[in-house]
């Protein structure tokens, strides 16, 4: 049992501000060494600045909130919560900001268990619970009210000297510190979730009720379609954390892209890029018809997209997500969710393996009466638990990291288990091409697929994704991305395969993806912008 103590309130909000700044800030004093070293006598002497700017600015927001009944509530929460923010940002070298917020908000129980660990149990009891027990048995000795006013003005006033008194003596320091280092920000606790917190919430629900506005309304088919003799079945393959030179088709030396690279007509694209480096970004993105450089998030979610185009040209639109849903691009179309699929042979882990969103496909395209857009969202590479990312008989490259806390793997145990996914999703995108192909005599066939975003694997500490996009590495950013169409879709479409082949290494990226399936299946709207079809130029 803890003893009970008694502790002035001032003294509180100056241990809670000593222990968030030491214990809670690892990873910002990581990247704080970063910057500095090799320390000199500069470096300690900016060290030792930041630690006193930071603490007299704890002290001072923490202050505010250090009455009687408000100031155990408020640091029992603060506490818990950045226990949990720092396990993330030390185990997987994450930067917390409004997309992270975004990403967490949309997570799914099943991407939850693969965080959930014995040393995230750890740092919750050592982080939040024994520091919350210490708070709970501290006797907190309150003066008169006027007293208790006066102390916490003089608390105000030195915490606000200390912070301003550093700041103006070095300026110089923490300007050029700041203005060329914009990411600490994102790494100091629990200052970046407050801001990232409340950045999320002004996006989602203080800009007003979201209404969907019509988007290409426009949109109708060429009339040249109506001559061709077969319907189309055109598939969009949505790939998850799936980073380009990971893939042998792009020149990695390890041997896992061998159906793909035995699959006739095949084009790889070896140099697109991503919209965002996480998926509650790139998905909405990618079929937004924004560029990365105009994206808005909150606008994609006010307009439609493109598979509501598509729709309104008279298309049926499929969407079948293996994954934790299409973050709202699919909401007015037909959606399988094949997440809660039951198969021996394809669901026995308590998630479906990829090869699930072709369960029953044929039947899908049989029975419409209309050209088909099939859109299957892969679970790919999502990590950290890679390993549960494919069956047993994919396990190539051994040994596996099979945790999910990733810092306790060595790098190539970590590689292993994400180029084996690799492998596996060599074997779903060959099996697209498979059905496709088989289906060619009766339907116009055509596939495209683009991962959503990269990841790192240890690179400089880092691991995951959802790194702010400018100072995110190339591997989240960088994208695998490949395309494959029946004899008779090009020649219907009028597409040239040599003219693909002879632009394949062009730069692409997701900005390209709407309009190219716009001119593909031939839907005519203003909002196509011919200069971002891929296709065009190889395209009667």
């Amino acid at each position: 049992m803890l003893p009970t103590f008694s502790i002035r309130p001032e003294r509180l909000t100056l241990l809670v501000s000593l222990l968030l700044v030491v214990f809670y800030n690892v990873p910002f004093w990581r990247e704080m060494l970063r910057i500095v070293g090799p320390l000199d006598s500069h470096g300690v002497k900016l060290l030792v600045e930041s630690f006193f700017l930071v603490v007299a600015f704890y002290n001072l927001v923490l202050t505010l909130f250090t009455w009687p009944y408000l100031v155990k509530p408020v640091l029992a929460v603060l506490l818990v919560v950045t226990a949990f923010i720092a396990y993330f940002m030390n185990q997987y070298g994450v930067m917390i900001d409004t997309h992270m917020v975004q990403n967490a908000v949309q997570t799914d129980s099943r991407e939850v268990r693969d965080l959930l660990t014995w040393k995230m149990a750890l740092f919750g009891l050592l982080l939040g619970a024994l520091p919350l027990a210490l708070l709970w048995k501290a006797r907190i000795v309150w003066r008169s009210p006027l007293k208790e006013t006066g102390v916490r003005l003089l608390t105000l006033l030195v915490s606000a000297a200390v912070l301003f008194g550093i700041a103006f003596l070095a300026y110089q320091d923490f300007a050029s510190l700041f203005r060329n280092n914009r990411q600490l920000r994102h790494y100091l606790t629990p200052f970046n979730y407050i801001q990232a917190v409340n950045g999320y919430y002004q996006d989602h629900y203080n800009s007003g009720p979201i209404v969907v506005g019509p988007y290409g309304e426009d949109a109708k088919r060429d009339p040249a379609w109506n001559a061709h003799k077969r319907k189309t079945v055109f598939v969009i393959v949505v790939g998850e954390t799936a980073r380009a030179d990971h893939f042998q088709l792009n020149g990695y030396p390890r041997d896992n892209n061998p159906k793909l690279s035995a699959q006739q007509g095949l084009i790889n694209l070896p140099n697109v890029h991503s919209c965002g480096t996480e998926t509650a970004v790139s998905v909405p993105c990618m079929f937004s018809g924004m560029t990365r450089e105009n994206y808005s998030g909150d606008k994609a979610a006010r307009q439609e997209n493109l598979l509501d185009i598509l729709k309104r040209a008279g298309l049926n639109v499929v969407w079948r997500d293996n994954q934790s849903g299409c973050k709202d691009v699919c909401n007015r179309v037909t959606l399988e969710d094949m997440t809660v699929s039951k198969d021996d042979k394809l669901c026995v882990t308590g998630e479906c393996w990829d090869e699930i969103l072709l369960k029953n496909a044929q039947e899908v395209i049989d029975k419409s009466d209309k050209d088909v857009v099939l859109v299957l969202h892969q679970m790919g590479n999502h990590g950290p638990a890679y390993y549960k990312r494919y069956p047993p008989a994919f396990e190539k490259f051994k040994p596996v990291c099979q945790t999910s806390e990733l810092s306790r793997c060595p790098k190539e145990q970590i590689v292993n288990g994400f180029d084996n996914a690799i492998l596996y999703t060599d074997t779903v995108l060959s099996g697209v091409i498979d059905f496709l192909r088989a289906n060619q005599q009766r339907f116009n066939t055509g596939m495209i697929y683009m991962s959503d975003h990269g990841e790192s694997l240890g690179e400089n500490g880092l691991y995951l994704h959802g790194t702010p996009y400018m100072l995110a590495p190339e591997a989240q950013k960088h994208v695998g991305a490949m395309m494959w169409f029946s004899d008779g879709f090009r020649q219907d479409v009028g597409l040239n395969q040599s003219c693909l082949e002879a632009r394949k290494a062009q730069p692409y990226s997701h900005d390209n993806l709407f309009h190219s399936v716009l001119g593909l299946m031939g839907v005519q709207t203003a909002v196509y912008n011919k200069e971002l079809d891929m296709f065009a130029a190889c395209r009667r």
